[in-house]
């Protein structure tokens, strides 16, 4: 799929600016952003139950924006499900096949093989209320897909649900793609949902795509402020100066006259940030061999299933780090008000423009 300069102005508004992106065959690409980013206008012109103010959205070289939604050969799942609640779940299922005007015994047979992939045999005759909200997404999803669409939309389809169903689902997502190899575009406002399942993301800031790339190097090379604190934690602090390098490091100077060795070379410290990650930072009665250590003091400590959450300031500074550590093996935990050190790389200080 390629959208080339597609925008959508609302009065003097614009919703989505001029956007271009290539999305290949088979990937599994999210859109994520604050509310009011843009990412459902442009998912909804994909789509076609929203025009596009300019620009061209082409499937395999053809511009499909004149083309009428019911012939875009494009499958569409909502958070609502948007099933039909008098119909079966056969039924629900058999509407895409039976209004393309497929034949019976086509479609009983299309229906059975939909939903013995999505594990649903023997709900077929159930009404979508008597489901639980994973088994109505399952029946969504095998909607969509029955009528083997090029590309499949989903738009925040796993937001009604709570938080173990929608482990379950993300998981039940995935394994569905690779089975398919059907090209998807999901929209969704959890960063860590877009991580685990896309292949490539991209961040919608003001109607603008502000970085696109996989999960991996939006976290750890994001290119602004803005991308570092919505894709997951981060301590981050104004730079006021540079200043000499040794070797490949460099320091530069906080607001606050906290020194900071990093590995990126600044010619301006105007308008630059340094970031840290809250898993990069140690903490611990001693530590040796970082480039960057301190002495700090906990403000916070709180144990969560799976990580050791802390909140520290640096003694003498105006500095307030966040910290994360895994609970295992011997780990230490600090209690509130207790002394430590605290220390990261030069490596893993990122530098952010605004």
């Amino acid at each position: 799929m390629s959208i080339r300069n597609v925008s959508k102005t609302y009065a003097s508004i614009d919703a989505v600016a001029p956007t271009s992106l290539e999305i290949e065959s088979g990937d599994f690409f999210a859109i994520i952003g604050p509310s009011g980013s843009g990412k459902s206008t442009l998912l909804g012109m994909i789509a076609g139950y929203i025009d596009p103010s300019a620009g061209q959205i082409a499937v395999d070289g053809r511009d499909i924006v004149p083309v009428p939604i019911y012939r875009r050969n494009i499958g569409m799942v909502f958070q609502n499900y948007a099933l039909f609640p008098h119909h079966t779940v056969f039924q629900n299922v058999a509407y895409p096949l039976k209004v393309r005007g497929l034949a019976k015994q086509e479609i009983a047979t299309r229906v059975r093989e939909s939903l013995a992939m999505e594990r649903l045999e023997g709900v077929e005759t159930r009404k979508p209320a008597e489901l639980s909200g994973g088994q109505q997404q399952r029946v969504a999803l095998a909607r969509a897909s029955i009528y083997q669409p090029s590309i499949l939309l989903m738009d925040e389809p796993l937001g009604a649900l709570d938080k173990n169903l929608r482990d379950e689902m993300q998981e039940e997502i995935k394994r569905f793609h690779h089975e398919l190899g059907v090209t998807v575009i999901y929209v969704t406002h959890d960063q860590q949902e877009a991580a685990f399942l896309a292949d490539r993301v991209a961040i919608m800031k003001d109607g603008k795509m502000v970085q696109i790339d996989t999960p991996r190097l939006l976290y750890e090379q994001p290119n602004s402020r803005f991308v570092a604190e919505f894709l997951g934690e981060a301590s981050i602090f104004s730079v006021k100066s540079t200043v000499a390098r040794s070797g490949q490091k460099h320091k530069v100077v906080l607001d606050d006259g906290t020194q900071v060795v990093v590995r990126s070379k600044l010619r301006s410290a105007d308008g630059h940030f340094a970031c840290i990650r809250p898993e990069r930072i140690m903490i611990g009665a001693r530590l040796k061999g970082l480039d960057n250590v301190y002495r700090a003091t906990v403000r916070e400590s709180l144990y969560t299933p799976g990580s050791i959450r802390y909140r520290v300031a640096l003694d003498g500074t105006d500095c307030v780090l966040k910290v994360r550590v895994l609970p295992q093996g011997n780990v230490e935990f600090h209690e509130h008000g207790t002394s430590v050190q605290v220390g990261w790389s030069a490596d893993d200080t990122i530098i952010l423009k605004e």
